[in-house]
């Protein structure tokens, strides 16, 4: 069996929606590594979207995988709970930033979080509003769709969604929206659409992930949260994609100053095993009724070891200075590279959150074409890469925070020579 006899097969069996961008078929996986089904040997700078941020197939997450499996699998935390679910809630809103008293949630999936973000906030308030922004991205059930600001391909096809679910622009300075454009545009909301009485939240990503890697100022969020106060708005951070020492810190936020009322978690917090979680002021987490919150797999005993075990990775292997300074290397050499390719327009670099954004250089365009040819290119130079963008013209870089320097220096040597030879 072949990595192309199996993409037939696929095609034949699963439906057309759920892509792939490689038909490239992974056997084994280990840290930075990836082998396919052919044997063929490939470094990823993928790490599943930013999930094994403690490297593919830890041995230390594996271990206590394997000794909860010898114990029990599943028995519904809701049901019959067991210490494990207690004690990542512990050790979760302790991280947290701010100095509020925090409780938590556990859920299966990120877009869970984000609904049931919403949820805890509507409850909280007696509101119904949320506003979020465009080019963010926040996942693919209908009411995180419609939170999304991104059309192309997550809610194309898929409408109506739910009512008052408002957009503003994100700041970004590098496409002349700046903070004080966002503000104002939220004020324009309240004059036009929706009076601030009646919104629940305001939900926003201290990086935007699939929106192209754009950090919020500090002055914006800062803004947000007098605002949220001022007007009774429960303020949630979405980071999902940034948190478990992606950007060099545990969670995107503390870049910012900031305490949100509800932050949302997923990707990166279990090395892989699916879990997820929304960790909140208790004062507003508690406002939900018994039962209001949950699911069956919600706080599988499995994903809440291994997110205990990636703690103390991140801890015990500095996981947050290594994200800085994979930051600092990357930086470094597309930024030489720049010089020799002015089809670079921007390089943007938050701990190990690394995103190079193509444009042409007279007109200041989307080079599309130049980016989906780059992740074409990627396979057969024995690389994983990801797009991500709003005009689709972004390359992000998101590999294991405990890769090995040599295995990254030998990726971007392959990164470059791509560049080079296509644009």
């Amino acid at each position: 069996m072949n990595n192309q006899q199996l993409h037939q097969r696929r095609s034949q069996v699963i439906a057309q929606g759920m892509g792939a961008m490689y038909p490239l078929y992974v056997e084994r996986a280990e840290n930075a590594h990836v082998w396919d089904i052919e044997g063929n040997k490939y470094i990823d700078f993928a790490a599943g979207i930013a999930v094994t941020n403690t490297g593919h197939s830890n041995q230390r997450i594996t271990n206590a995988v394997k000794e909860q499996l010898d114990n029990f699998s599943h028995t519904c935390a809701m049901v019959t709970p067991y210490g494990s679910f207690v004690e990542l809630a512990e050790k979760l809103t302790e991280l947290a930033p701010g100095d509020s008293a925090k409780k938590a949630i556990f859920l299966t999936t990120g877009a869970e979080a984000v609904e049931n973000a919403v949820k805890v906030a509507r409850a909280h308030t007696g509101r119904s509003g949320v506003i979020a922004f465009k080019g963010g991205f926040h996942g693919r059930t209908n009411m995180t769709m419609g939170l999304t600001g991104k059309i192309a391909p997550y809610k194309a096809g898929f409408g109506p969604f739910p009512n008052e679910i408002f957009h503003a622009p994100y700041p970004n300075e590098l496409h002349g929206i700046s903070t004080q454009d966002s503000l104002q545009a939220l004020q324009d909301l309240f004059a036009c659409d929706i009076e601030p009485s009646r919104v629940a939240a305001i939900i926003f990503e201290p990086v935007q992930g699939e929106g192209g890697f754009y950090q919020a100022p500090v002055d914006f969020a800062k803004a947000l949260r007098a605002l949220c106060d001022q007007h009774g708005i429960m303020l949630i951070a979405d980071e999902i994609q940034t948190g478990f020492a992606r950007t060099g810190k545990l969670f995107a936020t503390e870049y910012l100053d900031i305490e949100p009322d509800m932050m949302t978690m997923a990707k990166g917090i279990a090395g892989g095993f699916p879990i997820s979680a929304v960790v909140g002021k208790a004062s507003v987490m508690d406002s939900a009724l018994p039962g209001g919150l949950g699911g069956t797999y919600a706080g599988s005993p499995l994903g809440c070891v291994a997110g205990l075990e990636v703690l103390k990775i991140v801890e015990e292997e500095d996981l947050c200075n290594k994200a800085n300074g994979i930051g600092e290397i990357v930086n470094r050499r597309m930024t030489e590279l720049q010089k020799s390719l002015p089809q670079i327009a921007e390089i943007r670099t938050i701990g190990a959150m690394m995103a190079i954004e193509f444009a042409d250089p007279e007109s200041g365009q989307p080079l599309q074409d130049l980016t989906k040819a780059v992740i074409g290119k990627a396979q057969e130079n024995g690389l994983i890469l990801l797009s991500c963008g709003v005009r689709a013209n972004v390359i992000r870089l998101l590999p294991p925070l405990t890769i090995e320097s040599e295995v990254l220096e030998e990726g971007l040597d392959r990164l470059e020579k791509i560049l080079l030879e296509l644009a």
